[in-house]
Parts: structure tokens; C-alpha cells; sequence
């Protein structure tokens, strides 16, 4: 089980890794990894150094959005194994000390699974009411201006009863109906099959958007709409007041919390909300134990973007944070960062200082390899969302040579080879490298103090290129500059980690090199 630092949830205290399991681990030779992928990798995992897995969708799907639109909640897709695979991968994954959670998709399903195949049937189907539907609007056009996440309306018409339903994603992921107590009743079975199997936990995926609008009104119109312009420009030509936030979804939280408080499990959510007010009303403290927040993932590389990023949400969550740098979602924040060794030293710089944060940070998979965003050429794209979320989801690099170690067969997503020095093969162990370096961020981490109860006092006076706090006995200080610089240190504080570059001058001082970071704690 996971290494906790003190009284507590098992969760505080940890550190978590994102698998996006079509890319981790083949060990078939289909080209697409799998559970038991996962499971040969479990003592990778394990030295790395973190505490629990959050593993991407493995359910029955079409793939319509790589799994994020499931057909089946209790079972395996065969891409990914059997059930039997998976409770192997439980039993070995907490023989090593490590949970497993697992992504929660409950804002839509798949238009193939069997609620959705019987509610097409007709308007007094059974499951018809497990979705959202809605008449047409006097003009025959869609019953409001909801527009989807990924472009174009929120609505599709089904012709055969001359409704529509809503999908705030694609057409083939219909909204089920959270305003129906039989939705709730279906996945408190659903939350039990899984942690009756030992998962330790869930990630709930479009946390903010499960209950609608009670009467789907439009949303007021903030800028012009172009329904052929970007997805990101569509959304934001709306104020998305009925359509996403709606405050009963925590009456689901809060009874998803009861059941996972039973298990001692741990429930946090795909939070996407920017505004730091807005995170804390999503995760208030006595629904979900935590959610993500997104800024570190959006900043350019500016110090003030990046100090308003980590400050802002601090005293509003606390220990309720998640913190990330990347996602399955996002471009990898080395490529972000300016790319090659640039945005790699950022990218760890950004890692140390949200290290000591209260809340709990999460890794992509190949972050601690410093991998910047696969090269996908043009032929090759896959992902149907415009803005292309293809280059951060190419297969991991394990090893030198064709299929990098991830298969020996064809990967499912083709791109170009990976440097050889990329690979974990050449990195791991070597001193210097960016997983040694992540490796001793972890282990340094660990070997802190319990920070749960000490507050955060920014020490670097809000200008200047050197962001630093303190918590408790430790201070961590970054330099966002692209020279060396003084930084201001407890005189008695032993560096408990550092990156290349950091040199202890006089008392009192830090000489940290470009990009660079360091960990120190203050004797007791």
C-alpha cells in the first residue's frame, strides 16, 4: 500500500502517475498496451518512486474518443485484457505497495451501449429517460444554443422520434440523464463492482458537468459564434451558465464519497475550471477528497503567470489539490516550455516547486523521461478533436530500437522514432539523467516532514525572476530566468535537493543556475 508521511488519508503525503494505458505497455504484439503491459512495468513504477497509478479508460468501447466513450461500465475491453487481468494487476500492484485507480467516465456513455441502443428504440423505452432529451425548438432547429466541447452543437437529431439528445462531446458520447435517480442507482453499482475488486480510488472524468440545467435554458452570448471557427473559440463565445457547473452534481459527489469513505478510497475529479473561486466551490471539501487544477498545465513560461498559477488556489484548497504539468490532453509541457533541454529544466523547475505544495502532485507517463510531444505526420493523425492531442499520446520509450520496447508489433499511433537518450533503457540509473532526476525530486519528497498542517508563506516578495516559499522547515526556491541568480535561504537550511547548478554561497545564500531549483529544510 501506499507510503503515507503522516496521520491521515493514505493520500496525503502522495505522489501519483497518469498511465494512458493505449501507450504505456503491449505485451501482446497488437500495438496497443494493455493491463498486462502495465503489470511487467509495475517495478519501473514502484523505483520511480511513486504511491498510486490512475490508469485511462479500459472499458468496452467503440473508440470514438479512445475510450472515453464506454459501452460497458463492469467489464474489459479485449483491447486491454480480461477482468482476470485486471484483479492480477490489483493483487501485484499492492504487493508492491502501490494503488490503482481507475477513470470514471459517468457524464456520458457510448452511443453502443445497451441504455442508449434501447432508449433509440422509442420515447417510452425503458432507458429512454437515462438520457437527455429535448424537443425541437418552434424553428425545428435544436431546443437551445448549447454548443458541444469539441465544436458544433450540442445536439443531435434522432429522426425516427424527431427529438434530440445532448452530447456536450461527440455525437457518439450521449449526456446521461443525472436528474434521473435510476443514473444514480446505476453507478452506486457501478462505484461498488470496481472497489469490490480492490481499486483504491477513482478519477472522475468532466467532474463539473453531470447535471444539466433543469429546464435547458440557452446560455447567454458573450462574443460572436462561428460554427466553423476553433472549438476552443466556439466555447468561449458562451457564458456556460446551464449547461456545466450546475450545482446539484454535488448530491452525486457526496454520495459517491460515502461509498468510497467505506473502502478507504480515494475520489478526485477531472476538474477543469481556471478560476481558483471556481475550483473550491467544485470541490467544497465534504464531496470529492480533491481536484485537479489546471493552470500549471495552460501558463507560458512567465513568472508571473507561473506564481499567480501556484498561488492562487492554495488557501482556497489546500490538501483538496491535484497538481499537474501534463496530461493526456494537453501538449507536453516540455514541448511547451520551449522544447529540448530548455523545456525540460523548466518543466522540472515547475515539478520542485509544486513538490512541497499542500495537495498532490500527479505525473504523466514519460514526464520523468522529459519527453517532449511525439512527432505525428499528417497521415498519421488519429485523434478526431481539431486542436490534436495525437504528439502527447505516442507510445512510451522503453528501449532503444523499432517499437521502442512499447511493442513488436505496429503501434497504434505511428510516429517518428524516439532519440535513442530518450528511452527509459538509457536513462534509468544513469546520474544526470532526467529520470535520475525525478527519482531523487521523488525520494527527497518523501524524506520531508509531514507538511500536511503547515501553512504556505511565500518568501520571494511577488517580483523578480526567483519564485520561493517556505512550509514549516521547508523553503523551495526556483529560478525562472534564463541566468544564474542569488536567492535568499534559512542560514542553517541543508539542501535536501537540488538541480545541476545550485551551489550553497555565502550564509544566507543560494547561487541557483538558469532554470534551476532547489529543496532545503531547516533543521528542528
Amino acid at each position: 500500500m501506499a507510503r503515507r508521511q503522516g496521520p491521515g488519508p493514505w493520500w496525503h503525503g502522495a505522489i501519483g502517475y497518469q498511465i494512458y494505458i493505449r501507450s504505456f505497455a503491449d505485451s501482446n504484439a497488437d500495438g496497443i498496451g494493455d493491463l498486462t503491459g502495465i503489470r511487467g512495468r509495475l517495478g519501473y513504477l514502484v523505483d520511480l518512486g511513486v504511491d498510486f497509478v490512475w490508469i485511462t479508460p479500459f472499458y468496452p468501447s467503440p473508440m470514438a474518443d479512445w475510450g472515453y466513450d464506454v459501452a460497458d461500465y463492469c467489464d474489459i475491453d479485449p483491447r486491454f485484457g480480461t477482468l482476470a487481468d485486471f484483479d492480477d494487476l490489483i493483487v501485484d500492484a499492492h504487493r508492491r505497495g502501490l494503488r490503482i485507480l481507475v477513470d470514471l467516465v459517468p457524464n456520458h456513455s457510448s452511443d453502443a451501449h445497451p441504455w442508449f441502443q434501447d432508449a433509440l428504440t422509442g420515447p417510452d423505452s425503458d432507458y429512454r429517460d437515462y438520457y437527455v432529451w429535448a424537443d425541437p425548438d418552434s424553428d425545428g432547429g435544436p431546443p437551445n444554443n448549447w454548443i458541444a466541447y469539441f465544436g458544433g452543437p450540442a445536439w443531435t437529431l434522432d429522426q425516427a422520434s424527431g427529438q434530440y439528445y445532448m452530447h456536450l462531446f461527440l455525437p457518439e458520447q450521449p449526456d446521461l440523464n443525472w436528474r434521473n435517480p435510476s443514473v444514480v442507482d446505476e453507478f452506486d453499482r457501478i462505484l461498488r463492482f470496481w472497489l469490490e475488486r480492490g481499486v483504491d480510488g477513482f478519477r472522475i472524468d468532466v467532474a463539473g458537468a453531470l447535471v444539466k440545467d433543469d429546464r435547458l435554458r440557452s446560455n447567454p452570448q458573450v462574443g460572436p459564434w462561428d460554427p466553423i471557427a476553433g472549438r476552443a473559440k466556439q466555447w468561449l463565445a458562451f457564458d456556460h451558465r446551464h449547461d456545466v457547473f450546475q450545482p446539484e452534481s454535488h448530491q452525486v459527489f457526496r454520495r459517491w464519497r460515502a461509498i468510497c469513505d467505506e473502502y478507504d478510497a480515494y475520489l478526485l475529479g477531472e476538474t477543469y475550471h481556471r478560476d481558483p473561486q471556481g475550483l473550491a466551490d467544485l470541490v467544497p471539501g465534504d464531496g470529492m477528497h480533491g481536484g485537479f487544477w489546471f493552470e500549471p498545465m495552460h501558463v507560458d513560461w512567465d513568472v508571473d503567470e507561473l506564481r499567480r498559477a501556484l498561488a492562487a488556489p492554495v488557501d482556497l484548497l489546500g490538501e483538496r489539490l491535484l497538481w499537474a504539468t501534463g496530461s493526456h490532453d494537453v501538449p507536453r509541457s516540455p514541448s511547451r516550455f520551449g522544447g529540448g533541454d530548455l523545456g525540460r529544466e523548466r518543466t522540472l523547475a515547475l515539478n520542485v516547486l509544486i513538490s512541497c505544495l499542500p495537495g498532490v502532485p500527479v505525473l504523466y507517463q514519460g514526464e520523468e523521461l522529459g519527453l517532449v510531444d511525439g512527432r505525428v505526420p499528417p497521415g498519421a493523425v488519429l485523434d478526431p478533436v481539431e486542436s490534436g492531442r495525437d504528439g502527447c499520446r505516442t507510445p512510451m520509450p522503453w528501449e532503444p530500437g523499432p517499437g521502442t520496447g512499447f511493442t513488436t508489433g505496429e503501434p497504434w499511433l505511428y510516429s517518428d522514432r524516439r532519440a535513442d537518450d530518450e528511452t527509459a533503457q538509457a536513462q534509468v540509473n544513469r546520474p544526470g539523467s532526467w529520470h535520475s532526476r525525478y527519482t531523487d525530486l521523488l525520494a527527497a519528497r518523501r524524506d520531508l516532514p509531514d507538511l500536511v498542517n503547515e501553512p504556505v508563506v511565500w518568501t520571494d516578495g511577488g517580483d523578480g525572476p526567483v519564485i520561493s516559499y517556505r512550509r514549516g522547515p521547508v523553503t523551495v526556491v526556483a529560478n525562472t530566468s534564463g541566468h544564474a541568480h542569488q536567492a535568499e535561504i534559512p542560514v542553517d537550511g541543508a539542501v535536501a535537493y537540488a538541480t545541476p547548478g545550485v551551489v550553497a554561497a555565502d550564509a544566507g545564500h543560494l547561487s541557483i543556475a538558469a532554470h534551476g531549483a532547489a529543496i532545503l529544510v531547516t533543521p528542528s
